[in-house]
């Protein structure tokens, strides 16, 4: 699962003024596949489905008592599943779309609310969601993925709620609450595998990626080598298993120090450190590569 908050930007992400760019460019992809005859998912909140886009766009631009001119008035929010975890939520584009759409309900908006500190509930958060299938210069078969557009206010219009604070539990002072990121991340997550029973594997966590990104080399070596061992136990375990009358003691497992692997398997711990994240799929600037693709075939139709 990969989360990300695009940042504010003069194009379709700029949230200083009206969501109408980002709302128009949200429907795009509806117009291409209607063309077709391919199923398409229209805007939906906490409750209702195929809500129109001049209602969102209202709604969001209305939400907006005593922010300034300059002020963000919304955030933009992607949320992609990963292949295996998009083919746990169904087997067709439409399955998957329902299961997307339980995910940010149940799971997803909760945590976000909670987030604040501010004994907020998901009923508390203005939001709109639309759910998109496919995504320029992905290689991966299953792309599908949506997009939140979060009012900076709150339902009542009172209360200013920014995930992109740095404060976190800030008690005193003017700013009350914060917005802790990593803890969104890491509930989201966890209650994604609770909703659908998925089994995620150590390696593909938020958690492990997280720490290889920001710790030490020491400490990323740790959490390789522990992710290692665990492998090789399962494995003694598995083998095991089978009546091969292994023993899965300490004493026995000795047998196979990690120190007498083969130089294959060190590579592989220590190819995380070259490799980084420049393999992550980066979900805004592709969005934003495809808006501009947009707004070239809007002008290119356009008649004077």
């Amino acid at each position: 699962m990969h989360i990300d908050f695009a940042p504010p930007s003069s194009g379709t992400y700029n949230n200083a003024g009206s969501s109408r760019q980002l709302a128009n460019y949200l429907e795009h992809e509806d117009l291409e596949r209607m063309e077709k005859g391919i199923y398409t998912d229209g805007f939906f909140d906490l409750t209702d489905d195929n809500i129109y886009k001049s209602t969102v766009i209202k709604d969001i631009d209305t939400n907006i008592g005593q922010l300034l001119k300059t002020d963000a008035k919304f955030y933009a929010i992607h949320v992609s599943p990963s292949e295996s975890e998009l083919r746990l939520m169904g087997s067709t584009e439409q399955e998957q779309a329902e299961a997307m759409k339980r995910y940010i309900r149940e799971v997803f908006i909760p945590e976000y609310a909670k987030n604040f500190n501010k004994e907020l509930f998901a009923s508390d958060i203005k939001f709109y969601g639309k759910i998109h299938f496919d995504r320029s210069r992905s290689e991966n078969e299953l792309n599908m993925h949506c997009h939140l557009i979060v009012s900076r206010k709150d339902q009542t219009n009172k209360k200013k709620l920014s995930p992109l604070t740095n404060h976190k539990n800030t008690k005193n002072g003017v700013i009350k609450g914060g917005f802790d990121r990593v803890n969104l991340f890491q509930q989201a997550e966890q209650g994604f595998d609770k909703l659908f029973s998925y089994n995620r594997q150590q390696s593909k966590s938020f958690d492990y990626y997280n720490t290889i990104k920001n710790s030490s080399i020491p400490e990323q070596l740790a959490t390789q080598m522990q992710q290692f061992t665990s492998k090789k136990q399962k494995e003694v375990f598995q083998f095991n298993e089978k009546g091969n009358n292994i023993s899965c003691n300490s004493k026995q497992y000795n047998k196979y120090p990690i120190n007498q692997t083969n130089s294959t398997n060190v590579n592989s711990l220590l190819s995380i450190f070259s490799l980084g994240y420049s393999n992550n799929y980066d979900a805004t600037q592709a969005e934003e590569s495809q808006a501009k693709k947009f707004k070239k075939k809007k002008k290119k139709g356009r008649k004077f």
